[in-house]
């Protein structure tokens, strides 16, 4: 699923074995941004309604801003993260 080989940046060599998996680099990547995007989007919260926030209605920028956040950048790091190269998966990333 990388973009690296179709855009002309993979050498299609293998990275070092003590490299982190694609598998465990993205979950890591997720887990720092769910916490960047709940702040984030707490804050645009509080900017957007002043005074007239609620509890409910931050929790929900929050909540929403975690996923969308993580998500997002999970996915970026699949797409461009050599180490998300197939040949990179297949030889380090164990199924469980």
């Amino acid at each position: 699923m990388a973009l690296r080989r179709l855009l002309g940046w993979s050498d299609g060599e293998l990275m070092r074995s003590d490299a982190k998996p694609c598998s465990r680099l993205m979950r890591q990547t997720a887990g720092i941004f769910t916490v960047g995007g709940a702040l984030g989007f707490w804050v645009l919260c509080r900017l957007h309604y002043g005074p007239r926030i609620t509890v409910p209605r931050s929790l929900r920028w929050a909540a929403c801003g975690a996923v969308s956040v993580s998500s997002t950048s999970a996915l970026l790091v699949r797409l461009f993260s050599p180490e998300c190269e197939p040949q990179n998966i297949a030889a380090y990333d164990k199924g469980k």
